[in-house]
């Protein structure tokens, strides 16, 4: 075991090296269950405390009336959903739930705006709220649509800790499920925020009806960027009506556990984080997913518009596993 121990560091020591290949993440993927969930575990045991998980809470700061025309999203003014178009929230109103969120246990506080990009009169107004989250001792996130240079600059200068922009899926099935942005769209903005010094957060969705091949294709784009994103949130749809993804076939839970694992692997000192779909996945499914080296959670009973598992819930859970958080 040792000997196997030893194996595994060497190799992951050298992972970030050299670019990571398709074939290499899609055998990863076809490995036996159990090789593949304790490879991954002996990964996240040389860099991280495997009973410790990061809390985030996620809040919908303006919501819906979005001009994009992404398929999983109830938030697009395109699509008939349950969704209303909401103005803005006051800065009070923010700083309210921040302080709940601090309450309950979360780290960092995360500030979602379903825009294209912000007009500069509402990143004023988010600057506002992330210099009083600060101002709180809770790390900051935001994701507000596309960014330019400056506005990075400007929301690097207010403190923003964290910056979340996911490439969703594979460059090969992206046109499958957003035409409204480009995939260089996406990637532009990760580099404006990596330039400017704000930590990058970024991830994908899986179970829109892509199949291995564009699972191996996101994982893939997320391990090549220079660096690894520090933050990686990996979405299992949440399908609502309304959408063009509604009604899709969902995806088998231990694929969706096996995609956990992979993230991992390739990016061994990346925070993997269970994001939306936690309340489709039994206790069962999400132990084994924080056994495959996931170590955050978003915390709260919502995120941006879909229900997420009860603070309380979750914490029973963590009691049960004996896991502590940061």
């Amino acid at each position: 075991m040792n000997q196997n121990i030893k194996f595994h560091q060497k190799k992951n020591q050298n992972i970030q090296e050299d670019n990571i290949s398709k074939n290499y993440i899609k055998s990863l993927f076809l490995k036996p269950f159990n090789d593949l969930i304790y490879e991954a575990q002996v990964v996240h045991r040389e860099n991280f405390n495997p009973n410790k998980i990061q809390l985030s809470t996620l809040l919908s700061i303006k919501t819906g009336g979005c001009s994009e025309d992404c398929a999983y999203c109830p938030q697009s003014a395109r699509y008939n959903t349950d969704v209303e178009n909401e103005a803005i929230l006051a800065l009070e109103e923010v700083v309210e739930a921040a302080k709940a969120a601090k309450a309950s246990g979360a780290s960092r506080f995360c500030m979602g705006a379903a825009w294209r990009r912000p007009k500069q009169k509402d990143l004023d107004l988010v600057k506002e709220m992330i210099k009083e989250v600060k101002n709180l001792g809770l790390e900051s996130c935001a994701t507000l649509g596309m960014l330019d240079e400056d506005q990075t600059k400007q929301l690097k200068n207010v403190g923003l800790d964290y910056y979340n922009h996911n490439l969703d899926t594979s460059p090969e099935f992206y046109g499958d499920i957003i035409t409204t942005r480009t995939y260089q769209d996406r990637l532009d903005t990760l580099k404006n925020v990596r330039n400017s010094g704000i930590n990058v957060c970024c991830g994908g969705i899986v179970g829109m009806g892509e199949g291995l091949d564009e699972r191996v294709g996101l994982l893939y784009e997320l391990a090549n960027l220079s660096p690894q994103p520090e933050s990686v949130p990996i979405n299992l749809l949440t399908q609502v009506e309304g959408t063009p993804l509604h009604g899709k076939e969902e995806l088998d839970h231990f694929e969706f556990v096996r995609t956990i694992a992979v993230a991992r692997i390739i990016m061994p000192k990346s925070f993997v984080r269970l994001s939306a779909g936690r309340e489709s996945m039994d206790e069962s499914t999400q132990a084994l997913a924080f056994i495959a080296g996931a170590n955050s959670i978003f915390y709260g009973d919502e995120l941006l518009t879909t229900e997420n598992p009860s603070a309380e819930k979750d914490q029973k859970l963590m009691q049960k596993l004996g896991i502590t958080t940061e």
